[in-house]
């Protein structure tokens, strides 16, 4: 320093010293960018190693964090009025985060149990009756395609192999499929029993710590990512009201569309009712069609069935107190706090679903809103304005 500061006032420089006090620099500065990159080569290899350890336990800690978002606001305000100083106040929070983590749990799993088994029981009902039907009537639907072949042939189209094609056997293979895929997942669940119960005390584990050290354990969290305190708040806060906005705007409504149907199935005794409803459930984040692609047909088959009156009312009520649903609750619940269009979210969900499996019912929009809202800090840090 003293030789550049002799440079600085015209004194007469030392060449060999200056050089040296440059390559010390210059050392210093490739010492600390080794440091640097072998550190992030330790970080990644330690958090590949965190992640392994914990991916078994995945599905339980995404699901335990799902419910603690949801119940979150009710247990604070349960005990909001509790007076800090008194020696039982922490005896009494354990207490109602132990209630609030069993019941959380039980209120979810035990009726979602009941509807497997009775969806199992249905599916394999309706699989069965199918196989009956067809093996009844050996010439279903050839008369269809045959008239389908004709048109094509008309038309000038090559349909040489539609012939070939049969179309009875198909059904009567998928059907037969589905047996046996059906029975391999109900031997799958007994099997996995155990684990699954392991797995359910896991989550009322994890939930009674999220109620009691939500906020130490946040703090784990945050700090172990190394990102701006400002960014990270955000993304958390973005995390939370996406939770939120999926389940009350998107599955929330999804639920009462399917309770309201599996009524109205049950009242015109539609057979497989539960199982119908279950797939309403998924048809209802179909943009534009949404639940009427399971209703609008049942309804049609009923009135070419001859049940010309009861088919007209089925449609009309499914109309009114199924589809309609979504457009009263939906606006109520999610107001202005998903702002995204439904296409984005259906494909997200589907994408979700096909890489994660039912988490990715939830995984797949929580993902692209995410990416969406890290873009969007990207481009306010960078000065990028919108050019929407």
């Amino acid at each position: 320093m003293r030789t550049v500061n002799r440079y600085l006032t015209g004194e007469q420089v030392d060449k060999g010293a200056l050089s040296a006090t440059m390559k010390g620099t210059g050392e210093l500065m490739e010492n600390k960018r080794v440091q640097t990159w072998f550190f992030a080569a330790v970080f990644i290899l330690l958090l590949v190693g965190v992640a392994k350890i914990f991916s078994p336990f995945f599905t339980v800690f995404l699901w335990s964090t799902l419910i603690y978002i949801m119940t979150s606001p009710l247990y604070h305000w349960m005990i909001g009025g509790l007076d800090p100083s008194r020696r039982t106040t922490r005896l009494t929070r354990y207490f109602v985060a132990g209630i609030f983590s069993i019941l959380s749990v039980v209120i979810i799993v035990v009726p979602l149990g009941f509807i497997l088994v009775k969806l199992i029981r249905q599916l394999s009902s309706l699989i069965r009756d199918g196989l009956v039907f067809l093996n009844g009537n050996p010439d279903f639907l050839a008369s269809e395609v045959a008239v389908v072949t004709r048109f094509f042939s008309d038309l000038g189209i090559g349909v040489a192999d539609v012939p070939n094609f049969n179309l009875k056997n198909s059904l009567s293979e998928a059907l037969s499929g589905s047996i046996e895929t059906l029975m391999s997942f109900t031997t799958e669940i007994i099997r996995n029993i155990g684990q699954l119960i392991v797995s359910l005390l896991f989550m009322v584990f994890i939930l009674f710590f999220f109620y009691i050290d939500s906020y130490t354990l946040l703090k784990v969290f945050v700090r172990a990512i190394p990102i701006r305190s400002d960014y990270m708040k955000q993304l958390m806060e973005k995390f939370r009201d996406i939770t939120r906005s999926l389940f009350f705007g998107y599955i929330l409504v999804a639920v009462g569309q399917s309770l309201v149907a599996f009524l109205i199935f049950s009242l015109f005794r539609v057979d497989g009712s539960l199982a119908l409803t279950m797939i309403l459930f998924f048809c209802s984040f179909i943009p534009m069609i949404g639940t009427a692609a399971v209703w609008g047909p049942i309804g049609v088959l009923r009135i070419i069935g001859g049940d010309f009156t009861g088919g007209i009312v089925f449609l009309v009520l499914s109309a009114i107190f199924i589809s309609s649903l979504d457009n009263v609750l939906r606006p109520l619940l999610l107001k202005d706090r998903l702002k995204l269009h439904p296409l984005i979210i259906f494909f997200s969900i589907l994408g979700g679903i096909a890489v994660f499996g039912f988490n990715g019912l939830i995984l797949g929009p929580m993902i692209v809103i995410l990416f969406l809202t890290a873009l969007d800090l990207f481009l306010i840090e960078n000065d990028m304005p919108d050019k929407t």
